[in-house]
């Protein structure tokens, strides 16, 4: 289906009321294959967008939205100790946590509420509480825009590192995700070593993948915003890895600086305590804003612009590195010309 001058206000979480040149939805596979096929000239300017949950529009595009809504689940594999499921691409992230969980599978269940749709979790490798998505991946399927060809990447082939794929670097913009196949675990045992996700689950009684979503999802509730309520993308900026001197360096002149070392080395920093630190939480310019009680999300009051809060951003970017000299980089991806 194609529409024509659409807004895209209810296809991105900070509510922001940009307008496209055309919206192109695709239900089927096929149907897409043989629409990019027949319409290159339409691909030339592109944007894939699904729940919009991970994006900052700072004008109106102008081109063709790439919009996908399969949402079918199904059981491919089921063996003793695991079970392959494939999920379409349109489908509410948080249904198929939901689902997996209730049936027991785990793999999935440390992120739960994450906002957005299944075919954008591979493209950002999204992560919460311990977990990240490249764990529990087996493939993805893809369709070419440039010529409509369908393609499987392997995990390794989707080259994932943290909030990263190939889709975010090589491929950015080439393809349309339209199914992630998964692997998950019929005798789980269950990540709660990240921040308070242990205290919290003891309040919902046995450790079990059940009260593991319900801890996180009581977690998020606590100190996220609704972006049904308050517009915002999540984490607008990703947590900076150092080295061992900066640290050293770093914990000389701020001595309460948060350091979690990685099991494979590596040394992050929390990007909303350096933020907060510069005393951006909570702060308000116009209607573009920084949440009161988690100063990494980036917020829009009602009436804020995609621009507005970019230079926002960047006046926070420039704060961090003035502090502590750290280039902090945005996990929200910016369309259109800053």
């Amino acid at each position: 289906m194609i529409t024509e001058n659409i807004s895209l206000k209810k296809y991105n979480t900070f509510g922001l009321n940009v307008r496209a040149d055309r919206m192109v939805s695709f239900k089927g596979e096929e149907n897409a294959a043989r629409f990019f096929r027949q319409n290159r000239d339409l691909m030339q300017n592109s944007l894939v967008l699904g729940g919009g949950s991970n994006i900052l529009f700072v004008q109106d595009f102008h081109g063709t939205v790439i919009h996908p809504v399969m949402d079918e689940i199904a059981l491919e594999e089921k063996k003793s100790d695991y079970v392959r499921i494939s999920a379409g691409a349109g489908l509410e992230w948080d249904r198929l946590v939901e689902m997996t969980v209730s049936y027991g599978f785990g793999g999935l269940e440390n992120l739960s509420l994450v906002p957005g749709l299944v075919g954008g979790a591979p493209v950002q490798n999204i992560g919460a509480y311990g977990a990240e998505v490249k764990d529990c991946i087996e493939k993805v399927r893809a369709i070419d825009l440039n010529d409509g060809e369908v393609r499987e990447f392997t995990n390794s082939e989707c080259r994932f590192s943290y909030r990263d794929s190939i889709f975010k670097q090589d491929f950015k913009g080439r393809f349309l995700i339209t199914k992630v196949f998964f692997r998950l675990s019929t005798k789980p045992r269950l990540s709660l070593e990240y921040g308070m996700l242990k205290e919290e689950i003891s309040k919902f009684g046995s450790n079990s993948l059940g009260n593991v979503r319900k801890a996180v999802i009581s977690i998020r509730q606590s100190k996220l915003p609704d972006p049904a309520v308050t517009g915002n993308a999540g984490s607008f900026f990703k947590n900076p890895f150092v080295d061992e001197a900066a640290v050293k360096e770093l914990k000389l002149k701020f001595p309460k600086l948060p350091v979690f070392r990685e099991p494979s080395g590596t040394i992050k920093l929390a990007a909303g305590w350096l933020i907060e630190q510069c005393g951006w939480k909570g702060k308000r310019i116009g209607d573009a804003g920084v949440h009161e009680r988690q100063a990494l999300v980036l917020i829009n009051h009602g009436n804020a612009s995609g621009k507005e809060i970019w230079l926002l951003s960047e006046e926070i970017r420039k704060s961090v590195y003035d502090k502590f000299g750290i280039n902090l980089v945005r996990e929200v991806e910016i369309v259109g010309t800053t």
